[in-house]
């Protein structure tokens, strides 16, 4: 199925993201990106390899498969 998502939505997610896990954490801009992006689709899993991406992504509710 595709989803649609309006791009300055993410973007102001991402803001939030950095500005409440970036400093403690270090996470990086796509990482936080795609973390913004699944979370403003309601995104049921959220898949990555990346284990800084898994931490954001957990700390903000998504669902991780692995």
């Amino acid at each position: 199925m595709r989803r649609i998502c309006n791009l300055a939505t993410v973007l102001d997610e991402a803001t939030r993201l950095s500005a409440a896990h970036t400093i403690s954490q270090g996470h990086r801009s796509f990482g936080i990106l795609h973390v913004a992006a699944a979370r403003i689709m309601d995104a049921e899993q959220f898949l990555t390899f990346d284990e800084n991406q898994q931490q954001l992504a957990a700390a903000e509710g998504l669902a991780l498969p692995l």
